[in-house]
């Protein structure tokens, strides 16, 4: 397998796709962990009007009961009137398509937004509900027993990773 692209040049590729369709309505939303650094580097880089916002997608996962709770739930932070906005939801890897359609239901709980567009790192295929990215750094095609996982050093420098993947038994 090749070598995995660089997350930062990946970065400048969202910041370079995103920003023309930013408009004073627009709001970035970062789903945590990974995606939340993205939202906070896009956010930074982009300067869009409205404040940041994070979701932690946890207790809206339809696949609770085989992945668990994670060991470090956090807090969603919306601090904008989503009614009527043009959301962009960042997430990190984009492969089922679950984290998605569970950050959809917990931002809809905070009102109707105008639009919801999304903006991923990495796409990776493998999708099990009809979800796709507007915005995405890089496509790669990876075995599904891999999880490719975003990483952040301690300068803030993201990196990717590659881990075996724990399938669940037949």
């Amino acid at each position: 397998m090749s070598p995995l692209p660089d997350a930062e040049v990946l970065l400048a590729r969202l910041i370079d796709r995103i920003r023309p369709d930013l408009t004073q309505a627009t709001a970035l939303v970062g789903i945590h962990t990974g995606g939340a650094w993205l939202a906070e580097r896009l956010h930074r880089q982009l300067g869009p009007v409205l404040p940041l916002g994070t979701l932690d997608v946890s207790f809206y996962r339809d696949d609770f009961d085989q992945t668990g709770l994670r060991p470090e739930v956090r807090r969603s932070n919306i601090p904008f009137e989503v009614e009527a906005r043009h959301i962009i939801l960042i997430d990190d890897v984009l492969y089922t398509g679950r984290t998605i359609r569970a950050a959809i239901n917990e931002l809809f709980d905070y009102g109707r937004p105008a639009s919801v567009r999304l903006a991923t790192l990495v796409d990776r295929g493998g999708r099990e509900l009809p979800i796709a990215a507007d915005y995405v750094g890089a496509s790669l095609a990876l075995p599904p027993d891999t999880m490719l996982v975003l990483v952040q050093d301690s300068e803030g420098k993201l990196g990717l990773d590659l881990h075996p993947r724990n399938l669940p038994k037949a």
